[in-house]
């Protein structure tokens, strides 16, 4: 299968028939990436300020805005009160924007969707590493330590906006089943009480299911194995500046090798909303482990 589906999108308003909706529906869902090279978030005049290097705490590796509130995160210490408001209205523009599109191209998502962080990455992703499990030049499948989502799928819209033809370089990893299998003997399972534990130290927003403690040791696992890294059946995309993609990165096993100024948006959905459930990873586990997870 070939991991990119490419799309000629060139507006965010443009309308899908049902059959175009179906089929992008089903590539997401199998683990390709929606790909479309000539749709760009564009800027307006005022917004160009936006790549200012005095924006971003450099202890972050990105800006984050919570459409819910209206926070803004990851700001250096010094960001003026206008410049925090031009912030929002930026991020605000996008999240807006990157809804209504997911939207359009996936209505049968609509009603049960839940929008999460948008974010800015303004600092280049090569050189920016604290540990390994920090590590996104290393192949992995996204699992939060802090944040268990219980089987939702991980659905994030990805804009490059770079200035500069700088493109967003990805190495995209072989299928998620694959992976599973692979890594398999080296799942532990969780301590009787951890989960519990772990949020009545409030070291995790919610309590973890078994299916998070697994995602999460397979995220780490993936990560911490250098001999994989290096051996595993990937390629090298480059996505070039002023395009824009879409994937489930709970299930696609993916890098970010180096790029710099890229928009994500992040959205939640549950299982049951899917156009086939049997293919999330929390159904793909539990077929391979022969137990529920949830």
């Amino acid at each position: 299968m070939d991991v990119l589906k490419t799309l000629t999108t060139s507006s965010w308003q443009e309308p899908f028939p049902t059959h175009l909706q179906t089929e992008m529906t089903d590539a997401l869902e199998s683990g390709q990436v929606l790909f479309f090279p000539k749709l760009a978030f564009q800027l307006t005049e005022n917004e160009q300020h936006v790549f200012s290097p005095s924006y971003v705490n450099l202890k972050s590796k990105n800006i984050s805005f919570n459409k819910m509130t209206n926070e803004v995160r990851g700001l250096a210490s010094d960001v003026p009160a206008e410049k925090y408001a031009f912030l929002q209205s930026f991020l605000l523009r996008f999240a807006n924007q990157a809804q209504d599109f997911v939207e359009a191209v996936f209505p049968h998502y609509q009603s049960s969707i839940v929008m999460g962080r948008t974010s800015f990455r303004p600092v280049e992703v090569n050189g920016r590493i604290s540990s390994y499990r920090k590590d996104d030049t290393r192949l992995h499948v996204d699992a939060f330590p802090s944040n268990p989502n219980h089987g939702w799928r991980i659905l994030r819209v990805f804009c490059n906006i770079n200035p500069f033809d700088q493109p967003r370089v990805w190495r995209l990893g072989e299928p998620f089943e694959d992976v599973v299998k692979q890594f398999l003997p080296k799942l532990k399972k969780p301590l009787p009480g951890s989960a519990a534990l772990l949020h009545l130290l409030k070291i995790t927003k919610k309590r973890r299911t078994a299916y998070d403690h697994f995602m999460l040791q397979l995220h780490d696992n993936m990560k911490a194995d250098t001999v994989y890294q290096q051996k595993a059946l990937q390629q090298e995309i480059r996505f070039p500046s002023n395009s824009t993609w879409i994937v489930q990165t709970d299930h696609v096993s993916h890098a970010a090798m180096s790029g710099q100024h890229l928009l994500e948006q992040t959205f939640y959905l549950p299982i049951h909303a899917m156009q086939d459930e049997s293919r999330s990873p929390l159904r793909v586990l539990e077929k391979i482990m022969q137990r529920a997870l949830i």
